[in-house]
């Protein structure tokens, strides 16, 4: 008899994990406990999914407000420092923020308009249109922004961003001063040492950055690359990824973690005998329609991940073969002539018009996606997905 389900996912719960924990035990057990209870049987190329916060709090990474002060001391200096492009976030840069400041004499807070680079507006596109001010051209002092716009708030947190990291500046015992601009070489005309801290657009805004002039030009991914003083650290990512853990520390990316889902892989296939695919995942790659906010603020989707998970789907659409290919078929016949397309399909559908629509994203961004979608970011308590089915097709 034919499969009836195609892709399943499912959140395992698990205890909750402290440092120096046995995390690929603990996964292991978990999914394997999870499958006796709810009566379902590991499958070969079931995808186990562990999302990165866990990870890092296994590995110990945490560092304080002290902690990235210092590095921002030792890396600029001190004096005046632009602080360009940042999210609007109190979980993941406004503790960061804390650090940054406290490193410096002065702060030059340049922020994006009319949102941050995943979705958080500051003002509307509709009121920058009213006040007829152009966000790829012009600059906005405070002063200007608060006399065209006035106060806005965040429309889910109630924040005014503007107001909330102008404090946190102040009271972590520098000046601040604020302008709006899109450009990264803008905040050259108040200083030449410039922090930029957005995320994926990082090495342009540091290339722009450092042809225009500037004198020392560092992103977040540059600070906490090393411990100070015992920290936590991510040698690629540095604060890039972080998330509040207290009020005086932050959460870091985890570290190298390929390590992990081999162990996991391996040890899965000596107690069951299936070979499945293990990653650790991060924020999910989508938006939100409604509230336009992007969810990637990590730095990638796909942290670690076993072989079996590189490239991107070799799908054909089963719409478009009906529709075109095989029209004029209906029932059974439709269904078998679909099938043998399938099963014939080459193994590069790059130009094939009956690829068209399928999704062009690599799989590890696909699936960790879906994982994120699946655990949710706030109390379910599934930090492990368990995913089966995802490689079947209509054929299967």
């Amino acid at each position: 008899m034919e499969r009836k389900v195609g892709t399943v996912s499912r959140g395992i719960r698990c205890p909750i994990i402290r440092q120096g924990d046995d995390l690929a035990n603990i996964v292991v057990n978990s999914v394997l406990e999870a499958a006796e209870q709810e009566g379902f049987a590991l499958r070969d190329r079931d995808v186990i999914a562990v999302t990165e916060s866990v990870v890092a709090r296994s590995q110990g990474n945490y560092a304080s407000v002290q902690d990235i002060a210092q590095d921002v001391r030792n890396k600029f200096g001190g004096g005046t420092l632009g602080v360009i492009l940042p999210i609007l976030s109190r979980n993941r840069f406004a503790i960061c923020l804390r650090g940054i400041a406290s490193g410096a004499d002065k702060v030059v807070l340049m922020l994006s308009f009319p949102s941050d680079e995943v979705g958080n507006e500051i003002v509307s596109w509709d009121k920058l249109d009213e006040a007829g001010v152009d966000p790829y051209r012009d600059v906005l002092t405070l002063e200007r922004y608060r006399e065209l716009f006035g106060q806005n708030l965040h429309p889910f947190t109630g924040v005014d961003y503007v107001q909330y990291y102008s404090d946190i500046i102040r009271e972590s015992g520098a000046e601040v001063e604020v302008i709006l601009a899109n450009d990264p070489r803008a905040v050259l005309n108040y200083t030449k040492k410039v922090l930029t801290c957005d995320i994926h657009t990082r090495q342009r805004s540091k290339r722009l950055l450092k042809s225009a002039g500037a004198e020392i030009v560092y992103g977040l991914d540059d600070i906490l690359t090393q411990p100070v003083n015992g920290s936590g650290y991510n040698e690629k990512f540095g604060l890039l990824g972080s998330n509040k853990s207290t009020e005086d520390s932050v959460k870091l990316f985890p570290r190298e973690c390929g390590g992990l889902v081999k162990e996991i892989q391996s040890s899965i296939l000596d107690k069951t005998g299936k070979h499945v695919e293990v990653m650790v995942y991060g924020d999910g790659a989508f938006k939100d329609p409604v509230g336009k906010i992007w969810e990637l603020a990590d730095p990638c989707v796909g942290v670690a991940y076993t072989e079996g998970l590189e490239g991107t789907p070799n799908e054909v659409k089963i719409k478009y073969l009906a529709d075109n290919d095989f029209a004029d078929l209906s029932g059974e016949a439709l269904k078998e002539a679909i099938s043998q397309r399938i099963r014939d399909k080459k193994d590069n559908l790059v130009g094939d018009m009956a690829s068209q629509g399928t999704t062009p994203r690599r799989l590890t961004d696909l699936i960790g996606s879906l994982c994120d979608l699946t655990s949710g970011s706030g109390d379910k308590g599934t930090p492990v997905i368990h995913i089966q089915g995802y490689f079947d097709n209509f054929t299967n």
